[in-house]
Order: structure tokens, then C-alpha cells, then sequence
């Protein structure tokens, strides 16, 4: 019998990565396609050694980039699982995808991993870290990208989900073993998320997903989301991190752990602020 699912990978300079995601998938007889958003390294040729469908497309923000993927691969299975080149398919997943039976899923869209999050070589098990359930498995042709988010990127099925709950995806950037690297990238980030909460501020985005603190991952993560925006600036960060520090334990993901969750939980956030009121001084006064 024919796979159900295809995989769809997007890539950008990884072959440090693409070999151990394509690794991990193999086995599964599953078709894979790869758009790439202008690599100079490696990265098409072992696309190709593996035998996958490549394009390549400029890059403008994820969401985006994922829209074009879903919309633009000839995909002839009905499910396809959205993968980044730093993720990993456990043998708990792999084990949930050689046994998958579409006759079992009748109803339902959308399936979710659950996600293990490394930083520095350090599982972050704490801090709202884990579990981390993300869409990753949708009906083709029914689930799409959220294109109302500038860097938050998800898929949206409106029909049932079901969450993989020992179904792990183990993702590790080990291009952010370099701490530069990881202030580059979330110091452009930031300039994504700061100009998509100003527009949210002047009602030109909305949130495409429905907040619901009762709801699916995905319904719970806009609720919040619709929270924080309610939250005063520069205090917010301050909040956030000692949630994650004290209430969440992330205290106990160690020295590691500790400087992610500063990092990603306080400074990212402070720096979206002053973005935000940067972006409005400019808007108030352009001159």
C-alpha cells in the first residue's frame, strides 16, 4: 500500500542538519519535497542524494514560506508533514508513522507532535518547554500556513485534531552553539514580531486562529497570545521570565537552561518592546 503522507522540509544552508533529519525518515517509502531558500552550501546536493523533489523560492518570513511549499508541490498523498531541517524523527514517531492507517483518522485534519527543544546541547524540559505539542501532520489540500503571523508560523486545520503525545520531534540547532548566531537571528526575529504587534495595535492583522484557554495547543497558544498583547510593555518580559523561572521550573533546567530561558523569555521580549515603541516614535513623527 501506498505511504499517505509526504514530507515537506524547508532549508537554508543545512546540510549540518538535513542529513540527520532525512536519516531519521527513512524507511518510510514517503515522498519528500525540499524548498530551499537560496542555500550555498551543500544543502540541494543532499537534498538530492536522498532522492527528494527540490524548488527553491526567496525567502521573506516562514509563514510565507510554508504557504508557497503547500501551495506550489505537487503533492499526491492526502497528509503531509511540515518539517524544519534542525528537526529529528524519534523512533516513537517513526514507530506512530510506519503504523499510521488513514482509515483510522476518518474526521480528523490535523495531528500534533509532541516537540523536545535543545539548546547548547541541553534538553529545555521546563519552563513551558515541555511538553510542546506543534501541528505538524495535516490533510493536504485542507490544512494551510497562517499567514497572519510575521515569525510564529503554525498550520491551521478548522476540522478535529489529535495530539501525538509520545510522539516526539527532537529539534536542535546546532548552528546556535554559536551565541552569535542566535542573537542574529532573534534580533531579526524581533523586527518581525515588533512590526506585526504594531499592526495588530491599528487592527490591520488579526489572529487566524481562535483564542481558547480550553482549546486545541494551537487555540490555548492565541489566548495567551491575546493576554500578552493586553500586558504593558517592558513589564511583560520581566512577568514572562519569572513564570518560566519559578512557576514553570525552568530554575531547574540548570546553568543551560537558565541562560535560554533569559534569552528567549526576557531579552527577545524586551527587544521586541523597544522595537514597538521605536516603530511608533517614527510612525508619530516620521520627519
Amino acid at each position: 500500500m501506498n505511504t499517505p503522507y509526504s514530507f515537506i522540509i524547508l532549508t537554508y544552508n543545512e546540510e549540518m542538519h538535513l542529513p540527520r533529519l532525512l536519516q531519521s525518515i527513512a524507511g518510510l517509502s514517503a515522498p519528500v519535497f525540499i524548498l530551499d531558500s537560496g542555500s550555498t552550501d551543500r544543502t540541494i546536493e543532499i537534498g538530492k542524494e536522498f532522492g527528494a523533489v527540490l524548488m527553491q523560492h526567496l525567502f521573506e518570513n516562514h509563514p510565507k514560506q510554508w504557504d508557497f511549499a503547500l501551495k506550489n508541490f505537487l503533492v499526491q498523498t492526502p497528509w503531509v508533514i511540515c518539517l524544519d531541517a534542525d528537526q529529528v524523527v524519534t523512533p516513537e514517531l517513526k514507530h506512530y508513522l510506519i503504523n499510521f492507517r488513514e482509515d483510522d483518522y476518518t474526521g480528523v485534519d490535523g495531528i500534533y507532535f509532541n516537540r523536545k527543544n535543545f539548546f547548547k546541547g541541553k534538553w529545555i524540559k521546563h519552563g513551558g518547554y515541555y511538553p510542546f505539542y506543534l501541528l505538524k501532520m495535516i490533510r493536504f489540500g485542507v490544512g494551510y500556513s497562517d499567514i497572519n503571523e510575521n515569525m510564529d508560523h503554525r498550520f491551521v486545520v478548522h476540522g478535529k485534531t489529535e495530539i501525538w503525545k509520545d510522539g516526539y520531534l527532537l529539534e536542535e540547532n546546532l548552528k546556535e552553539n554559536n551565541i552569535r548566531f542566535w542573537i542574529d537571528k532573534h534580533n531579526r526575529y524581533s523586527d518581525l514580531v515588533a512590526q506585526e504587534e504594531v499592526e495588530r495595535m491599528a487592527s490591520a492583522r488579526a489572529q487566524t486562529v481562535k483564542p481558547n484557554f480550553w482549546g486545541s495547543p494551537d487555540e490555548r497558544t492565541a489566548w495567551r497570545k491575546q493576554l500578552w498583547w493586553k500586558l504593558p510593555r517592558y513589564i511583560r518580559p520581566l512577568l514572562y521570565f519569572t513564570q518560566r523561572m519559578i512557576f514553570q521550573l525552568g530554575i531547574f533546567d540548570g546553568r543551560t537552561g537558565i541562560i535560554f530561558h533569559f534569552l528567549q523569555g526576557f531579552w527577545f521580549r524586551l527587544i521586541v518592546d523597544i522595537k514597538i515603541d521605536e516603530i511608533i516614535k517614527q510612525q508619530n513623527d516620521p520627519t
